[in-house]
């Protein structure tokens, strides 16, 4: 657990001082807007617009956006403590994540909707009990130019996985609604503006490849005391 609090903190600060070219994220939300657009998949806008018409929705949807770090940190300390069999597992593929994304937002700098998209409300900036959003380039520490993948819902598929890995077996019912968690945070973050289609879809991408090199490590890590 200290390594991979380590790792935590050390993608932080990566992630923090990952590429903050205005600019540049500016260029790469207006191109990826262009690639929806011609998708048609460009619905931004319009799920942003039906959040601020809906104003029961919006504080649910600021503490949903807002705590699910509490769920990724429930989750993590749960399989280390009742599901040690798979802990190994998901932590690779957490950890997966985290040095898989960092070369992302480095290279690919990109604005959310509500920087990028005319009309587009920062709901969480208006609603939020922690202050709302700080000025562009820094929010709580965090650099705002990383829209692409989202890892909001990244991170949130990754607790589903790992809640899917430990019930599967006894549960299997219940294994499958753990992915109700990310499909709500996909909802959450294109209604409040924070991110596009196309950063869901890439969050996606991003568990699968990282699921895919957690196995080729323990594969490789399994070898390992044979050759001892």
């Amino acid at each position: 657990m200290a390594g991979l609090l380590l790792v935590i903190l050390l993608f932080s600060w990566l992630h923090a001082a990952a590429g903050k070219d205005a600019a540049a994220a500016t260029a790469n939300a207006l191109a990826l807007q262009s690639m929806e657009r011609a998708l048609h998949l460009d619905i931004e806008l319009s799920a942003n617009q039906w959040l601020t018409g809906h104003s029961a929705f919006i504080q649910p949807a600021v503490f949903y956006y807002r705590l699910y770090y509490a769920v990724i940190i429930g989750v993590l300390v749960w399989v280390f403590v009742r599901h040690v069999d798979v802990y190994v597992k998901v932590r690779r593929t957490l950890v997966a994540m985290a040095v898989l994304v960092l070369p992302v937002f480095w290279v690919l700098p990109m604005s959310p909707p509500r920087l990028a998209l005319p009309g587009v409300v920062d709901i969480i900036a208006e609603h939020d009990l922690l202050g709302g959003h700080a000025s562009p380039g820094i929010e709580s520490g965090q650099n705002v130019y990383s829209a692409m993948p989202s890892m909001h819902v990244g991170w949130s598929l990754w607790c589903a996985y790992a809640a899917w890995c430990a019930l599967r077996a006894a549960h299997p019912r219940l294994a499958l609604l753990s992915w109700i968690f990310p499909l709500g945070m996909t909802a959450v973050v294109l209604t409040t503006g924070n991110h596009y289609v196309l950063d869901l879809a890439g969050s996606a991408v991003l568990l699968i490849v990282s699921i895919a090199v957690a196995s080729v490590w323990g594969h490789l890590a399994g070898r390992r005391p044979a050759r001892d």
